[in-house]
């Protein structure tokens, strides 16, 4: 059958500040959920959350950018909202944008990774939820997963993946799309995707195919009133198997804690972790920025899951060199790289302090 996986998240308020969700909150959640799928709209879903994020994972067969499922979850989290504005919740409602919703939910706030796909008999799925990060942090880890074969040995030896990958490449400032056919332009995308700030992946196709085998949700809050406003959380779905990276191999890129932007104030560069779903609370300086996995078995549109894939000792190392590069970096303090640089950074007097000072800056002979 034909099916369409949404998942779509949100910051509605965070216990206590940007740690972690209200048990409140969760089951508000799930009571509009179990609504959805009692209706029949949706045909199955799955509560997610990493941190202070809350996550809808949804089958369906409404397709992608759906107003009325998009409505449904714009609903949801306007009534989550609600209750942490009850409960005092930090930030409560704080990636609802507007007031209304306008048809759906592109540039209103919550994130949102969808893909339409043909259900193969055994359909193993990865859902990724990151916290304290941006968008651009999928780009190592997708580029690992399809196109290096350190990491994919079934790129060298099984036939129904050697001839590669293709890419489909956003740029989040110039508003603009490009696809890569890899391996062969391999080295043409890694001149964008290692900017990974303006440049990430949305989707992976199969090889001459528009069959979609991975997404990623890159609604990037980049401009408000003419500031910048910052990361958004992201989030991703693989598919794997059977022409496909084995879960093993989509999973390998996260056994090494690689750098990504966002961490406290959304303003340092920090570890992304791997982590199991009881230890997905960031507190250390709002972070380190994490990540947990959700797996399922997808069959006739239901969620066969989840299973926790990083609760697993084999990560143990990788959560150790994440700390210890926590522990290199913080030590920088205010300065960079632990610091973004002055353009990237979410929360910045740099403006108030130029107009304060530009008097007092003289000219270099």
């Amino acid at each position: 059958m034909e099916v369409t996986l949404s998942i779509i998240k949100a910051d509605v308020g965070g216990f206590v500040g940007h740690s972690d969700v209200h048990p409140e909150l969760r089951k508000r959640c799930v009571e509009h959920l179990d609504k959805a799928k009692k209706d029949g709209m949706i045909i199955d879903y799955c509560q997610g959350e990493v941190g202070d994020d809350i996550a809808m994972i949804m089958t369906h067969t409404l397709g992608i950018e759906n107003e009325k499922l998009h409505k449904f979850a714009w609903d949801t989290f306007t009534s989550m909202t609600e209750v942490a504005k009850e409960y005092g919740q930090y930030g409560a409602g704080q990636d609802l944008l507007v007031d209304a919703f306008s048809g759906n939910l592109k540039g209103m706030g919550p994130g949102f990774a969808e893909m339409t796909f043909e259900e193969r008999p055994a359909e193993p799925i990865l859902i990724f939820l990151a916290d304290k990060t941006e968008p651009g942090a999928w780009n190592m880890p997708l580029y690992k997963m399809f196109a290096d074969p350190f990491n994919t040995i079934g790129l060298v030896i099984d036939p129904s993946m050697h001839e590669g990958f293709r890419f489909e490449v956003l740029d989040l400032i110039g508003e603009r799309k490009i696809i890569f056919n890899l391996p062969e332009e391999m080295y043409d995308m890694l001149v964008f995707i290692g900017s990974p700030s303006r440049y990430v992946i949305k989707h992976v196709f199969r090889k001459n195919s528009d069959e979609p085998v991975a997404v990623t949700s890159t609604q990037r809050l980049f401009l408000m009133a003419g500031r910048y406003v910052g990361k958004d959380d992201p989030v991703m779905a693989v598919r794997s198997q059977s022409g496909l990276p084995a879960v093993g191999e989509v999973l390998e890129p996260f056994a090494f804690p690689h750098t990504v932007a966002g961490w406290m104030r959304g303003s340092h560069h920090g570890p992304l972790m791997p982590v199991g779903v009881e230890d997905d609370t960031p507190t250390r300086f709002d972070g380190p920025p994490r990540v947990v996995s959700l797996g399922f078995q997808l069959k006739d549109g239901k969620l066969i899951g989840p299973r926790d894939m990083f609760a697993d000792i084999s990560y143990n190392n990788a959560r150790q060199i994440a700390l210890d590069a926590a522990d290199y970096l913080r030590r920088h303090g205010p300065f960079e790289p632990h610091r973004l640089p002055q353009e990237e950074m979410e929360y910045t007097t740099m403006p108030n302090v130029m107009k304060k000072l530009k008097d007092r800056f003289e000219a270099v002979d």
